[in-house]
């Protein structure tokens, strides 16, 4: 059997066996993809640079040992694979933290925010920073800042220990527990969060592989908005004049703009749409 082959098959088991997906891929064939090659030791990006390779009897029983594994935990591949990419960067995770997706890495990565920046923008906090990864990019993408990477869950700080690590970034990214803004340093120049967002009805209704993730870092209360009426309240203190907040609602524009119907933001184009991420000023905030 050949690689594709291969891919194709386990595609169709992971199709079958109803699991879902969303944790670095969309559909059965990539997750496929992705598991397949990891296991084989192969790069995740050249598919068809290896598609017609021959699949050993061994080979084969380690892939189908590990689709199985994927199937009957239904835990993201991100947690059996413990490697997760963000805007193609490498990032370690494990069952600590969620797995890394946030569609700020985008607008970091693609610049949609620059002119909201000075070369003034020195400082920048990570809120919510699980493994770190947001903390990471935004100091790739920034080499003349310094990031306050901030978790409450110490657990989740762990692993960001190792992606910063990992990415040399020691001196530059700064590792904090706090409960949502209280231990924080500032002032800030720009604030990035990914926070807990998910509504109670959607917690419920989530399939197995979110709930592998830690409840703590995606839970929002009832409407979803809990950890943000906090954030709005206690941002301003910790900002600059000029400085701007960046935040991930993912589903809940909706219960979002119920919640803050008076807040003038700036909504950001991501893959995934127009209505995931959202801009605010420290100006607006204060007039909220």
């Amino acid at each position: 059997m050949t690689l594709i082959e291969t891919v194709e098959a386990s595609a169709k088991r992971l199709q079958d066996a109803g699991v879902a997906f969303g944790h670095g891929t969309t559909n059965a064939f990539d997750e496929a993809a992705w598991l397949v090659l990891w296991q084989l030791g192969l790069p995740l990006d050249d598919l068809d640079g290896v598609a017609d390779m021959a699949v050993s009897p061994e080979q084969a029983d380690s892939i189908d040992e590990l689709i199985a594994e994927r199937i009957a935990t239904r835990k993201p591949a991100a947690y059996l694979t413990r490697e997760a990419w963000l805007q193609g960067v490498p990032f370690y995770v494990d069952e600590r933290a969620i797995v890394p997706r946030s569609f700020i890495a985008e607008v970091l990565v693609d610049g949609d925010i620059d002119t909201w920046l000075t070369e003034s923008t020195t400082n920048v906090c990570d809120l919510c920073t699980g493994n770190g990864s947001l903390a990471v990019i935004a100091a790739m993408v920034f080499p003349d800042v310094v990031v306050d990477a901030i978790d409450i869950s110490v657990d989740a700080l762990a692993v960001a220990r190792i992606n910063v690590d990992k990415h040399g970034l020691q001196e530059r990214v700064h590792l904090i527990e706090s409960d949502g803004l209280a231990k924080a340093r500032g002032p800030y120049d720009l604030i990035l969060c990914n926070p807990p967002y998910v509504n109670a009805r959607s917690m419920a209704a989530l399939p197995d592989e979110y709930k592998a993730e830690p409840s703590l870092a995606l839970a929002g209360g009832e409407d979803g908005m809990d950890f943000i009426r906090a954030l709005f309240r206690d941002a301003p203190a910790k900002m600059t004049d000029q400085a701007v907040l960046i935040l991930e609602i993912g589903n809940e524009r909706e219960n979002f703009e119920a919640a803050f119907a008076e807040l003038e933001v700036v909504w950001l184009a991501t893959s995934a749409g127009d209505d995931q991420v959202l801009l605010v000023t420290r100006e607006a905030l204060v007039a909220l």
